[in-house]
């Protein structure tokens, strides 16, 4: 899978990760500053949200220039191939991380189907 977005799309795209960057540092600062757990946690978990929504941005774009132009099967290849990487990768969709004994480990999709 390549990025291959528009200029305008990497620029969205890389704005909110420089907010998510400002962020991270953000909590660095709170922690240096004896800030309570909570207070950590509850940005720690934005910055989670952010990098997820960013990820969704991403695969969406992906998503339209692989699908474009393709035929019926070559879309839903694509589509399920997709959507293995999402569940593989976003802890929010209860992945624990990549196996790499095991290809798509956390999906609820079969690997292969007939």
């Amino acid at each position: 899978m390549t990025a291959s977005n528009t200029p305008a799309v990497n620029e969205a795209l890389l704005t909110r990760l420089r907010r998510i960057e400002g962020q991270v540092r953000g909590i660095a600062r709170m922690l240096e500053d004896g800030r309570t757990c909570e207070d950590v946690v509850t940005q720690l978990m934005a910055v989670r949200s952010s990098i997820d929504t960013v990820g969704a941005a991403v695969l969406d774009e992906h998503l339209c220039a692989c699908t474009q132009d393709k035929d019926p099967a070559a879309q839903v290849a694509a589509l399920r191939e997709a959507m293995k990487l999402w569940w593989r990768f976003a802890p929010s969709a209860g992945s624990a991380g990549p196996d790499p004994d095991h290809p798509g480990a956390s999906s609820p999709l079969p690997l292969d189907r007939a």
